[in-house]
């Protein structure tokens, strides 16, 4: 979804409040419709409440000199909802997007540990992001 979704200000409801501490960076980036044109906000919904979020974006935390694009990132899932394979849905919906605009590969970054791997992504190594902390780089294959 982009800028003016029905789903776009119960999604922001849910980053602010949310256990994690990336949740109101998030918020306030929809709040500022701080998007470039190709990128989303994927929310999944149950009984017409959002219960997670996640972006398609076409850089994260790494140094601008990095050439890999794009990403999925932000991935959240309200901890009532959690289970469900909400995030593993959440991930689909940003590879089909991203393989209708045209990507053959999507990555992630990641401090978690055998997640992303079972949703197909394979680790390419540790990078240093931008705020000077060290995460995981993933890749998924979208072809």
């Amino acid at each position: 979804m982009t800028y003016g979704h029905p789903l776009w200000e119960a999604t922001i409801s849910l980053a602010e409040r949310c256990s994690w501490k990336a949740g109101p960076y998030l918020a306030k980036k929809m709040r500022d419709n701080a998007f470039a044109e190709a990128e989303r906000v994927i929310a999944a919904t149950e009984k017409n409440e959002v219960i997670g979020y996640c972006t398609f974006a076409l850089k994260d935390e790494l140094p601008e000199e990095a050439e890999y694009t794009p990403f999925v990132g932000f991935v959240f899932v309200d901890e009532s909802s959690r289970g469900k394979r909400v995030s593993e849905k959440m991930i689909v919906a940003a590879s089909d997007y991203a393989r209708s605009i045209g990507y053959k590969i999507l990555y992630i970054l990641s401090g978690e540990q055998g997640l992303y791997e079972k949703y197909g992504f394979v680790k390419i190594g540790d990078f240093e992001t931008i705020h000077g902390w060290t995460d995981q780089l993933f890749y998924k294959d979208l072809v």
